[in-house]
């Protein structure tokens, strides 16, 4: 980018717009300049929606020009994972090659309230076959890598989003997050990713607005800032009678957030979440950052937590079985609706992996989803204890420095290989749960990046922004982004 435009925040580059002083199409062609320079080394978009984006950034200007009013993002590219993140008239693939000329017919509800503000799309981000895994690989276009070490996976499923907000191609990546899909990403990118309650961004699935029988997938967003993240949920949140999970309006003021003091808060650690290996390079990592707690004026205790199961039964009778769930019912759906034959005519275009959970979640009873759900209760039970004394909960947010590409099937801890589907992701406890939880860029391993997972109680999404902005005033990050090219 030019010295003018920069990698600046969305808060930064939507004032300059409203003022007159950046004009939305030099905005938009900085941005997808970055793109254009920098995605084949990292593959954070599937597609890049140039012409659109460029014809929204020239409406945006007339309007700028002819004095009217423009909103709290105007002029801001965006980037929408290519799963949830539906835009009318945009390919949209499902990171699945079996969808590689798929154009989108309709517009997401939470996109709408984008475009609405003043939000630019510029593109379509890398997701594993129907965010599937918890990196970034597909046979559509391979993996997202990672802008601090390329040869580093993004994380997933948002790993394009992620890589893109790290990289400046995109102040805001939009992701979806049912196993820690924002948050694994936002750490292994060193960038900001939140989800908030279940139901704070609503959505409108149709035919099916209920979803699945156990709701446990969100949407977030991926920012440098925590600032940023808070202007993109003023924009996104809120109720919709589509949606039956969507929450009521309860006063959460985002904006104002990020400024509230913690002083005289009591803040629960957890190395482990009793349960998970977590390798002693990044409990480190994440026990130096705790100090900015400290400074802001708050007390961290450690705690010790109890989530009703050993980490093998917490994994095949809730992230497993789940998901195996879910994924038979999103195949059901497609091949109903599209004609789509995954194990069949089409097997060669998903991966073995994702065959497997779909077979798998088709022989799943209805006793076996009750008996899933009573040891999600159990977790349920473990993080609301915390609750009942602390104000706030922290953890790292995964196990392990970012993968390697060329091994992401093998993940070990400390030198002991631990399931890679799961054991290394501290996450998806609170897929379960349903609780706002964001992943602060926290430090870093032999210049990887490291986050650091701040839990708030139910509904508690301001408390989650407020600790996550003391981090950051504490513990800047922004200077990291100077080592990238």
């Amino acid at each position: 980018m030019t010295t003018e435009l920069r990698p600046r925040s969305a808060a930064d580059l939507a004032d300059l717009v409203r003022a007159g002083e950046l004009a939305p199409t030099a905005v938009v062609d900085a941005h997808l300049e970055r793109i254009r320079s920098r995605n084949d080394e990292l593959t954070a978009f599937i597609t890049v929606a140039g012409d659109h984006a460029r014809e929204r950034a020239r409406e945006i200007e007339s309007t700028v020009e002819a004095g009217e009013s423009v909103g709290p993002l105007a002029g801001v590219p965006i980037a929408l994972k290519d799963l949830t993140g539906f835009r009318e008239g945009i390919r949209h693939t499902f990171g699945c090659r079996a969808f590689s000329d798929n154009v989108a017919t309709h517009t997401a509800g939470f996109v709408e309230r984008l475009e609405e503000a003043g939000a630019i799309v510029v593109g379509k981000t890398n997701t594993p076959e129907f965010g599937h895994k918890p990196v970034t690989d597909n046979l559509l276009v391979g993996p997202a890598s990672n802008p601090f070490d390329p040869t580093r996976n993004a994380g997933g499923s948002s790993g394009g989003s992620a890589a893109a907000v790290a990289d400046g191609m995109v102040p805001i990546g939009q992701g979806g997050d049912a196993a820690g899909s924002v948050r694994i990403p936002a750490a292994f990118c060193g960038v900001y990713g939140i989800k908030p309650s279940f139901g704070r961004i609503p959505g409108a699935a149709r035919p099916d607005a209920f979803r699945h029988h156990s709701p446990f997938v969100d949407k977030g967003v991926l920012t440098r800032s925590v600032g940023d993240a808070a202007l993109a949920l003023s924009v996104m949140a809120g109720p919709d009678p589509r949606d039956p999970f969507s929450l009521p309006d309860d006063g959460v003021d985002y904006l104002a957030a990020p400024e509230h003091p913690i002083d005289g808060w009591s803040i629960a650690y957890s190395p482990d979440l009793g349960t998970f290996p977590v390798e002693e390079a990044v409990r480190e990592e994440i026990e130096d950052a705790l100090s900015a707690f400290e400074a802001a004026g708050a007390t961290v205790e450690p705690v010790e937590i109890d989530l009703g199961a050993p980490l093998e039964t917490l994994r095949d009778r809730t992230r497993y079985g789940l998901m195996q769930a879910f994924s038979a019912k999103i195949a059901d759906s497609i091949e109903r609706g599209r004609g789509v034959d995954f194990l069949g005519d089409d097997a060669e275009d998903v991966p073995r992996e994702f065959r497997e959970r779909i077979r798998a979640g088709r022989n799943l009873s209805p006793v076996d989803l009750g008996r899933m759900d009573e040891v999600r209760t159990g977790i349920y039970d473990g993080v609301q204890s915390v609750f009942a004394e602390y104000d706030l909960l922290v953890t790292p947010t995964v196990s392990v420095p970012p993968v390697r590409n060329d091994s992401l099937d093998s993940v070990s801890v400390d030198g002991e290989a631990v399931d890679s589907r799961a054991d290394w992701l501290l996450t998806w406890p609170f897929n379960m749960t349903g609780h706002p939880t964001a992943s602060v860029p926290a430090g870093s391993v032999d210049g990887l990046p490291v986050g650091m997972q701040v839990v708030g109680p139910r509904f508690g999404d301001g408390a989650v922004l407020a600790a996550s902005a003391a981090i950051e005033r504490e513990r800047p990050w922004e200077g990291t982004y100077d080592r990238l090219p």
